[in-house]
């Protein structure tokens, strides 16, 4: 590395059908953020060194979804080389500094903090494990959600339960608990001795993710949600997490307020593609085209 750091670019490798060149991706979408993982941080230097290295590789696309927080690092070394495409993305993160305590009372808006007693008067209770025993409650809350999201999004019900199951199978959450153990928490609201809400978030060094929600509309106590994201806020906050993710936001009014009810911020980055032929816009074109034939929108 040119300033004599070390770092490590996690990359998961999907091979076309017919045999062709892969494509590299930290991460694939569905999978939260990737990027370098570097102990002494994130500089242009070490991503403009990544870069090279790559170029070198035969894949033929190379997607990066970095950390929001090192959005600075990346667009700098970026801005030095062609055939990059940026892709510009919002995400928002909560900044746990000062502890539990202080985020509670700075950070959450009066609303929310009403919000979660109100939810903890009504008996709505909060179980949080890390062994992967709440996995299932969890999906099948998931699968509950696939067909919420399809009527908000003007999306065929057919056609999310597709995509949801394809993104997100069931034993993709299996593995990742099981393989991260401690630091994948499944937590479930419960009302009325029924499941109706859960969230799964990862944790790793100073970071926390909340990497999917679900919900059972037809069940779930109007704010079990915020209690949930409490009680993981709480949890990141006494792991000595320094942050706690959010998630993409993108255009979406709805989950920007949402997640700011917290106190988290919005914050511009890009996600980049790597490309030897530029494939990235006429793709981007056909899923526009796509979208505007079925009426989807973001909500």
């Amino acid at each position: 590395m040119p300033d004599g750091r070390r770092a490590l670019l996690p990359l998961v490798r999907r091979t076309y059908p017919t045999g062709g060149s892969a494509i590299l991706q930290s991460l694939p979408k569905g999978w939260g953020f990737g990027g370098l993982i570097a102990p002494d941080g994130v500089t242009a230097g070490l991503v403009s060194a990544v870069f090279d290295d790559l170029t070198a590789t035969p894949a033929l696309r190379i997607h990066f979804r970095p950390n929001p927080l090192d959005a600075a690092a990346w667009a700098e070394a970026a801005a030095e080389r062609t055939g990059i495409t940026a892709v510009p993305a919002r995400a928002h993160v909560l900044d746990l500094d000062g502890g539990f305590d202080q985020v509670w009372r700075d950070r959450f808006k009066a609303s929310t903090r009403t919000a979660v007693r109100r939810a903890e008067r009504a008996g709505v209770e909060v179980e949080t494990d890390t062994t992967g025993r709440l996995v299932p409650v969890f999906h099948a809350l998931l699968q509950r959600s696939f067909d919420r999201w399809a009527r908000l999004q003007h999306e065929p019900v057919r056609l999310a339960r597709f995509r949801g199951r394809h993104r997100d199978p069931a034993t993709k959450f299996a593995t990742i608990a099981a393989r991260l153990g401690m630091g994948c928490r499944v937590s479930v609201a419960w009302f009325d001795a029924h499941p109706v809400a859960a969230v799964l978030v990862l944790h790793g060094g100073a970071n926390a993710h909340y990497t999917r929600g679900a919900m059972d509309e037809t069940r779930a106590f109007p704010t079990a949600n915020r209690l949930l994201h409490t009680v993981a806020i709480e949890n990141a906050c006494r792991d000595g997490c320094r942050s706690y993710h959010m998630g993409e936001s993108g255009v979406s009014p709805g989950l920007a307020r949402f997640k700011e009810y917290f106190g988290a911020e919005p914050y511009d980055y890009c996600e980049y593609w790597l490309e030897r032929v530029p494939m990235y816009r006429a793709d981007r074109a056909l899923r526009d085209c796509v979208k505007r034939a079925i009426g989807f929108h973001d909500v």
